[in-house]
């Protein structure tokens, strides 16, 4: 019997801001680009819970967030705090917080600077497995005055759905047998992969829940949504075989956004993926990722058909503005007869780095490394 978590620090770039500076603390806090009075580029990193009343959310564009901040502020509303972060000081708060996580479990996995799975299989119980997720909690809070958000199911994919059932500072514990009970009222938005174009797809289907997907024959899905639909088959019955690996870091980071409407207006397209780049680098230099040599720009279209370019340079990019530049000079043959000759409209965009290039791991040496 597997016995699998997934560990989701709440809001933790800017719950680590309220614990350092006690002075932001019940403050809506938004850390990532510099808004610029709105008109900086860029993306959100992290919004804490009082920003996300807001509506303030991770990947919103910062000029929008910026937008609902002072919509809010003329409604009365508290100001917002926007800050650009320590990356550095985040990793370090990060390794200990991982180390506390790894401590014991039967394996680890680190899937993001916030996140990890640790397999817990050698409890042999949900009881047991739960109570050793709840001392855990407690260690972490107690040693780094931070709350996390847990999840304990049968496989990766039910761990992390549970996870953010009851944040912050929750615990959803789903047994095997109580997996399709957990997964059947919910929204199918909370499945990996379906974003909002996907879910008013299903939605036109009347399909709203995952038992109403669950409903749906795989061949089905498969006429529908090509040989995605077969994940998501398996996906709308709790079905995941992915193990918890620590071999390796990360070998790609990556960040992909499905627009509201379809589109063929380049400039539209253009302006996403400065965003998604800005994110993906954001992300690079969190996990301590110095530079990168492959570039890709994956496009989905309207009728769901993907393809994906990819530049490798010689050496190292290192900044955003290369990573802007790269994936925006892919972007040429989604708009002409190379790869879209039919003028379809776009539904979705990703930016992926690859070939990466890690920094020195100094804070991660120091455990005892001070705040």
């Amino acid at each position: 019997m597997r016995l699998i978590a997934h560990l989701d620090m709440d809001a933790f770039y800017a719950s680590v801001e309220e614990r350092d500076h006690p002075e932001l603390r019940g403050r809506p806090i938004v850390t990532g680009a510099d808004p610029k009075a709105g008109r900086g580029r860029g993306v959100v990193t992290t919004a804490n819970y009082a920003a996300r009343r807001y509506g303030i959310r991770s990947a919103l564009p910062i000029s929008r967030a910026w937008q609902l901040a002072e919509s809010a502020r003329r409604r009365g509303e508290p100001a917002t705090v926007f800050l650009r972060g320590d990356h550095a000081h985040y990793r370090a708060v990060s390794a200990r917080i991982m180390a506390i996580a790894a401590e014991s479990a039967d394996a680890f996995e680190q899937a993001s600077i916030d996140e990890a799975y640790l397999d817990l299989s050698s409890r042999q119980d949900w009881e047991r497995a739960a109570a050793h997720l709840r001392v855990l909690k407690a260690d972490i809070c107690s040693r780094e005055s931070l709350t996390c958000s847990v999840g304990l199911g049968p496989n990766k994919l039910v761990a992390k759905i549970a996870s953010d059932a009851r944040k912050p500072d929750g615990l959803t514990v789903v047994p095997l047998d109580a997996v399709q009970r957990f997964l059947d009222p919910l929204s199918v938005r909370v499945l990996p992969g379906i974003g909002p174009k996907t879910e008013a797809a299903l939605h036109g289907r009347s399909i709203r829940t995952i038992a109403d997907l669950g409903r749906v024959e795989a061949s089905t899905l498969t006429a529908w949504f090509g040989k995605w639909g077969e994940d998501l088959y398996r996906k709308a019955r709790g079905l995941s075989d992915d193990p918890v690996s620590n071999e390796g870091e990360r070998k790609s980071v990556g960040e992909q956004e499905t627009f509201d409407e379809d589109t063929i207006q380049r400039t539209v397209v253009e302006a996403r993926i400065r965003a998604l780049a800005s994110a993906v680098f954001e992300r690079t230099r969190a996990d301590e990722v110095a530079g990168f040599r492959t570039v890709t720009l994956t496009v989905r279209f309207a009728d769901f058909a993907t393809t994906s370019r990819s530049h490798t340079a010689k050496e190292p990019l290192t900044t955003e503005g290369e990573l802007s530049r790269t994936a925006l000079g892919l972007l040429d043959p989604f708009f002409d007869a190379r790869e879209n000759p039919r003028a379809k409209r776009i539904r979705l965009i990703g930016v992926r780095v690859e070939k990466l290039v890690r920094e020195p791991r100094a804070d991660a040496a120091q455990p005892g490394l001070p705040l």
